[in-house]
């Protein structure tokens, strides 16, 4: 999604247009599938709910992506996904400081938790920090790909650089409130179709501020269609309400620790399908990145087998206490 993205952007396409239509289109392709999978779910959608998806809406649609497109249109597409692979951290972070997240010095799975996110973190660096020598190589180089990181040499790397950590700040934040949400109204395909709508209103008013050109919110039939359309119904649709769905069981923290799996599967797919060589950072930082993965994992298994006793037995405690 990174590299076509950065070449859409590269022919033209502005970032505030595509933010609009991808989250309307979004919203068509998710609605039906509230309305069919939670028509019959009575849960009371308060005016606290309503602030939340509005909320949620300005997090993600237009801070996030807006800054991240921004962001990648003045770096490059491999320095985006470094900086994109700081989301578990600051995620988890954020979760600890809201208490969403328990963390104990003391215990094993607190310090497995901890530090499986900073091996995972630092083996996404690496993939895309260090290269090297080659271990297999490809037969060429793709054009899109190469055409992706071309004209980004000039570009001012230091503005670039702050819009990415605001907009990974802006995607923690909306990770972490939607885990709130849910747990109030636990309507995954409500609360996406919902968000998909609020950020497409929200993100009409910012685009219509900075594009006043006609031509910047004309598409047609080629590469920024199928951006548009790809990111809409995979990394908007199905991506949220799947995610929603994991949250509701096991907290942002657990959903953040696997973005740096698609490290993974972009070099898979560059060394079968674009043809790029496999080198040995990228190898040492898959290695990592699994091992750090394996770490967060078994931290909240263990969450999930030892905080429910430890809450059983707090709430023994204290109606042993009290008088009768």
């Amino acid at each position: 999604m990174t590299i076509v993205a950065k070449f859409a952007l590269n022919e033209g396409m502005s970032p505030f247009t595509f933010v609009v239509y991808r989250h309307i289109l979004a919203a068509v392709v998710v609605s039906p599938f509230a309305w069919f999978f939670e028509r019959k779910k009575r849960v009371q959608l308060t005016y606290s709910i309503v602030l939340k998806i509005i909320a949620l809406g300005l997090l993600e649609p237009v801070l996030d992506q807006n800054l991240y497109y921004l962001g990648m249109k003045k770096t490059s597409a491999a320095f985006t996904a470094a900086m994109s692979n700081l989301l578990p951290a600051i995620t988890f972070v954020m979760a600890w400081v809201l208490r969403l997240e328990r963390v104990s010095w003391n215990e094993k799975r607190s310090l497995a938790k901890v530090i499986g996110t900073t091996v995972s973190v630092s083996g996404a660096m690496v993939m895309t920090l260090y290269k090297g020598p080659l271990i297999l190589r490809g037969s060429s180089i793709s054009k899109l790909n190469r055409e992706a990181e071309t004209g980004t040499s000039s570009r001012d790397f230091v503005k670039g650089s702050l819009f990415l950590i605001f907009a990974c700040s802006s995607w923690s934040g909306f990770m972490i409130l939607q885990a709130i949400t849910l747990r109030d109204y636990p309507l995954e395909f409500t609360v996406t179709a919902m968000t998909c709508l609020s950020g497409a209103a929200l993100g009409a008013v910012s685009a219509l501020v900075k594009e006043r050109n006609a031509a910047a919110w004309k598409i047609g039939w080629d590469l920024k269609l199928v951006t548009v359309a790809y990111s809409a119904v995979v990394c908007s649709g199905l991506a949220w309400c799947l995610q929603g769905s994991v949250m509701k069981r096991r907290g942002p923290v657990f959903v953040t620790a696997f973005s740096p799996l698609s490290m993974i599967v972009v070099a898979i797919v560059g060394l079968f399908f674009l043809a790029e060589d496999l080198l040995l950072g990228r190898l040492i930082g898959a290695v990592l990145i699994m091992s750090g993965l394996y770490m967060v994992v078994w931290g909240k298994r263990q969450d999930q087998r030892v905080l429910p006793q430890e809450e059983k037995g707090t709430v023994e405690l204290t109606a042993g206490g009290v008088d009768p």
